[in-house]
């Protein structure tokens, strides 16, 4: 069930159907959901970061002097920029989503960003101490927007490219007018001047220094940082005002897929005229029936720049149900994207399609499958999202996962599947050894039709991972890998480039939770390359319908070759343990020694627990 099988925040590692581990899962299944339980094994877990507790670095601000003040909250994405100096191992960059105001860091929302190396004794991230250029000192810092940019805000998702670990923040939550902003200066904004009554923001952007916008109109984009000496570098104006959440740059460097967290959601696509040179290109939307599936629109007039969506939805392009982050498979070339879904996003396209804009076929094929109906009915649903694929040789994008599985009904706790994936939102592929694995992340809209159990009162998220070799994946192939802590959200997972850590983010859980885990933080999971072996056990079982388990004897997790009900027995015959609606099985608990396992069709076999 969906609260019991987890490591951090509950930790524990589970490796399922797609790949093994070297180590024993134990862990207690009597958690609470609030504290860290560290299983023996490879994997070594470290808290890197403390919204609301560690302290940053920050530039005069506002009229006030360079100071050191507690970092903001609510941590969501996170990028990695390796350091090719080989001193460390790269920088870290964390959003923080929360919007306020702040005299020091920067009204609206902001970035915490520090250095890491690996500890070559104890194989764990150590915080480097360092010295900007504008003489900030210390290990953390605040990227400073407020002095180059214009203000920040609801920093969600991102972009950290593969290619050279350039880092762009997404301005998500859409700003409609001044009253949307946190910000104490509201006038109108001058890009590359700052504010009509003299706040300096320099860094503008060729083609559009000079052009007077309103405050709100200086939100919402994709904004590229340097993480090395935390302060932003340009809004990336021509790539359009949307409610960005997620993107990602091509391994060319010159091609860059991005997502839109609104419904109607567009999948937009900026080509760079030369590789790594982002301030000129051309910026296109998707029309999945298209003669040419791109269409351009104009990156350089400032009224398609503010108004993005109108000249989408005027182009006919294809709509999405809430099109979150981006990633690419360094090693296929392929991009995966989250449609985190909304449970019944009818009327929030219907104008749109009205006027021109497209359903993807995915959703039109749904919409039959419910009753013969229309997405634009406020009947249609789509409650748990998925993971799409787009594949830039044929441009022709699909879906890759479908989560769920659906309920009318959220079942009973003990009811619960042993697998349930609700609306995925970060997603990253993190290579180890050469082999890829998708890490997906949930946000759940809500706790209706099973995306929690009836009776669990408190939301927790769920990390997953999945071995990309599978072919056509399904639910049974997720292995979960994390749970966050009651009330919080798990986001910003991304790989280090060498595949031994994976970073991720606890963001805004439950203030009764215990410290450190009532505040957002960043933490570590290291020990990968040791902890991932190779060895598929999709097709080790022979041909035949006869109940099958592997592997025997068994020292972690034991598969089945069906899905079934089932009870365990110890070898004087005593019930021990039933289970619902499995193909797999954590041996956590037994101690080692003689089982039995039976089917609820009777067909027994004897199983060794080392």
């Amino acid at each position: 069930m969906k609260c019991l099988y987890s490591i951090l925040m509950i930790l524990g590692v589970s490796l399922g159907a797609s790949a093994q581990t070297l180590f024993d899962l134990q862990i207690d299944p009597n958690f609470t959901g609030t504290e860290v339980i560290v299983p023996e094994s490879p994997l070594k877990y470290q808290i890197l970061f403390v919204g609301g507790v560690d302290m940053v670095q920050t530039t005069a601000t506002y009229g006030n002097p360079a100071t050191e003040v507690p970092a903001k909250e609510w941590n969501d994405f996170i990028g990695f920029t390796p350091d090719f100096s080989e001193e460390s191992l790269g920088w870290i960059s964390i959003n923080h989503e929360r919007v306020e105001a702040n005299d020091n860091i920067g009204d609206g929302g902001g970035m915490t960003t520090f250095r890491v190396m690996r500890d070559a004794d104890t194989d764990t991230l150590i915080i480097v101490e360092q010295t900007l250029e504008d003489g900030r000192t210390g290990k953390f810092f605040n990227v400073d927007f407020a002095n180059t940019t214009g203000e920040t805000g609801m920093n969600c998702g991102g972009i950290s490219s593969v290619v050279d670990g350039r880092i762009w923040t997404a301005e998500e939550w859409w700003r409609g007018d001044n009253t949307a902003i946190a910000d104490r200066d509201t006038s109108d904004f001058i890009i590359g001047e700052g504010t009509v009554d003299g706040n300096i923001a320099p860094n503008g952007f060729p083609g559009f220094n000079g052009q007077q916008i309103k405050k709100y109109q200086n939100y919402n984009y994709m904004t590229e940082i340097d993480p090395r000496q935390a302060r932003a570098v340009r809004k990336q104006y021509n790539w359009g005002r949307q409610a960005f959440e997620g993107g990602t740059v091509l391994p060319d460097n010159r091609t860059v897929i991005l997502g839109v967290d609104a419904t109607p959601g567009f999948l937009t696509k900026f080509v760079a005229d030369v590789p790594g040179d982002f301030t000129n290109g051309k910026t296109y939307v998707y029309k999945h029936d298209g003669v040419e599936k791109w269409i351009e629109l104009d990156n350089k007039d400032i009224d398609v720049v503010l108004n993005f969506k109108d000249y989408a939805v005027a182009s006919e392009a294809t709509m999405y149900n809430r099109l979150e982050w981006v990633t690419v498979d360094p090693r296929t070339g392929k991009v995966y994207m989250t449609e985190t879904g909304r449970d019944n996003p009818g009327s929030r396209w219907a104008d749109e399609h009205a006027a021109g804009a497209v359903h993807a076929p995915h959703h039109l094929a749904r919409a039959e499958e419910q009753g013969a109906m229309h997405p634009d009915s406020a009947a249609y649903w789509d409650y748990y999202g998925r993971v799409l694929e787009f594949d830039p040789a044929t441009d022709e994008v699909s879906v890759y996962l479908e989560a769920g599985p659906y309920f009318t009904e959220s079942p009973e706790e003990a009811d619960y599947p042993m697998t349930h994936l609700s609306n995925p939102d970060g997603l990253h592929v993190m290579v180890v050894k050469n082999k890829s694995y998708m890490v997906i992340q949930e946000d759940l809209n809500g706790t209706s039709h099973g995306r929690m159990p009836a009776n669990f009162d408190n939301r927790q998220c769920e990390l997953y991972f999945l071995d990309m070799s599978i072919e056509e994946p399904t639910l049974d192939d997720l292995v979960r890998i994390a749970v966050s802590p009651f009330g919080s959200e798990i986001t910003g997972a991304i790989g280090t480039p060498d595949g031994n850590t994976l970073l991720v983010n606890a963001q805004h859980p439950s203030a009764d939770n215990p410290y450190p885990y009532n505040h957002s933080l960043t933490f570590a999971l290291t020990g990968w390359v040791d902890a991932l072996t190779l060895t598929s056990t999709k097709n080790v079982f022979t041909p035949g319908n006869e109940f099958q388990v592997y592997p025997n004897p068994v020292s972690q997790t034991l598969y089945l070759n069906k899905t079934t009900d089932l009870a365990i027995y110890d070898v004087n015959g005593k019930r021990i343990r039933v289970e619902r609606n499995v193909n797999q099985l954590d041996i956590f608990g037994l101690a080692p020694g003689i089982y039995f396992i039976q089917t609820a069709e009777g067909e027994m076999r004897k199983i060794i627990k080392k």
